[in-house]
């Protein structure tokens, strides 16, 4: 399968794939539960020189002596001398990046994969719809559309998480929330909610439902759990969405992000390769096994 035709892509900045290069822990910032933002910025001026990448492509992200795992870059192409990283601690390497304090160096290989085509979306609408720790990948293209907000039409952004504890970049939604050129909704499951919540009660599907938003001449970006995937896009069909019209992004068992180690292939293609960004038209020509 070919994603040419949609999906813009970008080389990978250094002349070794292999070769991590070294960066410097230069911010840490908690933002849920588990969840973390780090800053990095590049120990070599060469590198940061070197360097570009792309909304919607990913990198590996090394502690020395722990290994690797794969992440996308959360921050936008619109913003140049650092990279940010968001995750939640699930194993070994995440419990390590946990750990790291600013002024630690760790090791980045990247930028990998393809990328949302942005700038073919001059003129349209934007729908941002995310769940929980899916956001990072959103965001990265939410920020780069904002930084270059004269390009495009309407912006809504739908954020939804377990619980209120669970959003992540609550700094960030306040900022969205404050600005008159951006719709933000913001929801919590059924009981996670507080007192002092303001925002609304109800699984993301059926806040997107309720809110109706416009069809024609909009770009869906879609990110979450595969089961709130499942359920928003037949939300999107039954308001009259296209499967063309909507984008997502799989990290769907990277691991090398070279296409070397098999581990995320679907059907006849690897992830790491022809994606991560996909649109929902191509994922329905793939196996159910993402």
């Amino acid at each position: 399968m070919s994603t040419v035709d949609t999906i813009e892509s970008a080389p990978a900045a250094s002349p070794n794939i292999y070769k991590p290069m070294l960066m410097r822990i230069a911010a840490v910032r908690d933002e849920a539960p588990l969840v973390k933002t780090l800053r990095l910025e590049f120990a070599d001026a060469a590198d940061a020189e070197r360097f570009s990448f792309r909304t919607g492509q990913f990198g590996e992200y090394s502690v020395f002596g722990a290994g690797e795992s794969t992440f996308c870059v959360a921050s936008p192409h619109t913003r140049s001398g650092y990279i940010e990283c968001t995750f939640r601690e699930a194993g070994r390497v995440t419990r390590a990046l946990a750990r790291c304090e600013v002024g630690d160096t760790v090791g980045f290989r990247g930028p990998y994969g393809n990328t949302f085509p942005v700038d073919a979306w001059q003129g349209k609408k934007l729908l941002f719809i995310a769940g929980g720790i899916a956001l990072p990948p959103v965001r990265s293209v939410i920020w780069t559309c904002l930084d270059q907000r004269e390009r495009y039409d309407d912006v809504m952004i739908v954020y939804g998480a377990r619980t209120v504890a669970d959003l992540v970049y609550k700094h960030e939604l306040a900022e969205w929330e404050a600005r008159t050129d951006v719709q933000l909704v913001q929801t919590v499951d059924p009981g996670g909610e507080t007192p002092d919540w303001r925002g609304r009660i109800g699984f993301v599907p059926t806040v997107v439902e309720q809110l109706k938003p416009p069809v024609e001449n909009t770009v869906v970006v879609l990110c979450g759990p595969p089961i709130m995937i499942k359920f928003t896009l037949a939300t999107l069909k039954a308001l009259g969405f296209s499967l063309q019209q909507v984008y997502t992004t799989l990290e769907n068992r990277m691991k090398c992000g070279l296409g070397k180690c098999g581990r995320c292939n679907v059907g006849p293609i690897y992830v790491c390769k022809e994606g991560p960004v996909f649109t929902a038209a191509q994922l329905a020509a793939l196996p159910m096994d993402y």
